[in-house]
Formats: structure tokens, C-alpha cells, sequence
């Protein structure tokens, strides 16, 4: 049983929740459980789309400091491990991933939200990493996933200054794919992920893996990667579906 992490599945979709009250602080425990609802989600015929959220009022506001602020190197690296891993896990796997953030998503909050492959916040979020005020740096992949995402110029920003983003500045920082309203934001991840499972997972989830190759090995190992991909879909239960629904005119039935 996970204390601190919940797993329901409904539609096709995974909502994988944060509930550790008052903060979502995340520790190692929490990482932990993180890492066995992805492997559950991932690992589950019945769940074609991931959805991450925290509660109504946050997301995460980051690492249990409480509980971090004496350790030394060896005390800290199992906790940044398992986060880092939890992280690694949820961009690994081959299922589209959304964040859907209310309130605050900082320090490993945000790194959890960054490790997903969208991410919707609410009017009202905020997100960031404020490490540096702390005497450290993310070390959970926040420091690599912000140059993916948006380039090196606003990740030394955030990562330097340690400041705080609203929702629309995240966005035109390419942060976030959607900003929406706070009572909206969860239904709306929901929606496109049930979308998701609903299409050709198969499709999506070497588009993703396309996708991770131009971030990993640009230039023609990445196009490589792209080609035989395509190449591989042929041949398959989507593929024919697809295309016949196209020739004949219909909406296409995808089948998990």
C-alpha cells in the first residue's frame, strides 16, 4: 500500500496523485512510491495515458528541507535518487504523460512535472527552481529537462536566480503546453488523456520515442531513429486502421 501516492485508472487513464498534506513535500518515501505507480501504470493493458497531478491548492512545493537540512552527501542521495529515478521512470515510459498543475510545482515538484511530456497549469500555479536560494541546485533533472525544453538561456535564469514563474510566463517560456483555469485544469489533462488512450497507442508511443531521439542525438541519428520507426508501424493493426478508415471515410476504431 502507498501512503503518500494514489493509482486509480478510469477510461484508459492513469491519475497518478500526490497527497502527502500539507505540501506534497517530497522525501524518499514519496519517490518511491512514485516510481511503483509509474511501473504499475506502465506495466497495465488497461491504461493508455498518464495524468500527474497534486491537489486543488498545489502540486508540490518541493523537497521535505525539514527533514533534508542536516544531511550530508550520503544521507541525500538515496532521496535525490529516488526522485531522480521516479523522474526517469515517467519520461521512459511509452504513454503519453500530462502534468496537470495547480498552486505551486517547485524544486523536485517541478522536476516531477517537467519529467512528464506536457504539462497544464492552472491560472493560479506557479512554478520554479529556487534551489539555489537553499545553498544547492535541482538535482533531479530540472537543470537538464529546462535546457530540453526551453534552451540554456532560461534555464540559467531560473536556475541561477532561484525566481518564481506565473502560469502565463511558463507558458511563453515553452514550460507548459496549456494554461487553463484552475477548476478546469485537472478535466482538461483528463480529457486529451483520454484522447490519448483512446487513439493508436502504439503510433503515439513511437512518436514519443522520436520525439525523446531529438533531444538525445540530434541531427541524423535522431532522424535515423524517426525512419525506422515510421518503417516499423507498417504492417500493424493501427496502421491498417487507419488508413482504411481514411480511404473509406470514417472516424478510425484504434483497439488497446
Amino acid at each position: 500500500m502507498m501512503e503518500f501516492v494514489s493509482l486509480e485508472v478510469s477510461e484508459g487513464v492513469a491519475v497518478v496523485r500526490l497527497d502527502r498534506p500539507p505540501a506534497n513535500a517530497i522525501d524518499l518515501q514519496m519517490g518511491l512510491e512514485l516510481q511503483e505507480a509509474f511501473r504499475e501504470a506502465g506495466g497495465r493493458a488497461d491504461v493508455g495515458a498518464i495524468v500527474l497531478t497534486g491537489g486543488r491548492k498545489l502540486f508540490a512545493a518541493g523537497a521535505d528541507i525539514k527533514a533534508m537540512a542536516t544531511f550530508g552527501p550520503q544521507e541525500i542521495a538515496p532521496v535525490v535518487s529516488a526522485l531522480g529515478d521516479a523522474c526517469d521512470l515517467l519520461a521512459s515510459l511509452p504513454k503519453i504523460s500530462i502534468a496537470a498543475v495547480n498552486g505551486y510545482a517547485l524544486g523536485g515538484g517541478f522536476e516531477l512535472a517537467l519529467a512528464a511530456d506536457l504539462r497544464y497549469l492552472a491560472t493560479d500555479a506557479t512554478v520554479g527552481q529556487p534551489e539555489v536560494n537553499l545553498g544547492v541546485i535541482p538535482g533531479a533533472g530540472g537543470t537538464q529537462r529546462i535546457v530540453h525544453l526551453a534552451g540554456a538561456g532560461v534555464a540559467r535564469d531560473l536556475v541561477y536566480t532561484g525566481r518564481i514563474v506565473a502560469a502565463e510566463e511558463a507558458h511563453r517560456l515553452r514550460l507548459a503546453e496549456r494554461v487553463a483555469e484552475p477548476d478546469a485544469v485537472l478535466e482538461t489533462a483528463l480529457a486529451d488523456a483520454r484522447r490519448f488512450a483512446a487513439g493508436p497507442r502504439n503510433a503515439l508511443a513511437a512518436a514519443k520515442a522520436a520525439i525523446d531521439a531529438a533531444v538525445v542525438a540530434p541531427g541524423s541519428p535522431g532522424l535515423a531513429r524517426e525512419k525506422a520507426l515510421f518503417t516499423a508501424l507498417f504492417g500493424g493493426a493501427e496502421q491498417r486502421e487507419g488508413m482504411a478508415a481514411f480511404l473509406e471515410k470514417r472516424p478510425p476504431n484504434f483497439q488497446a
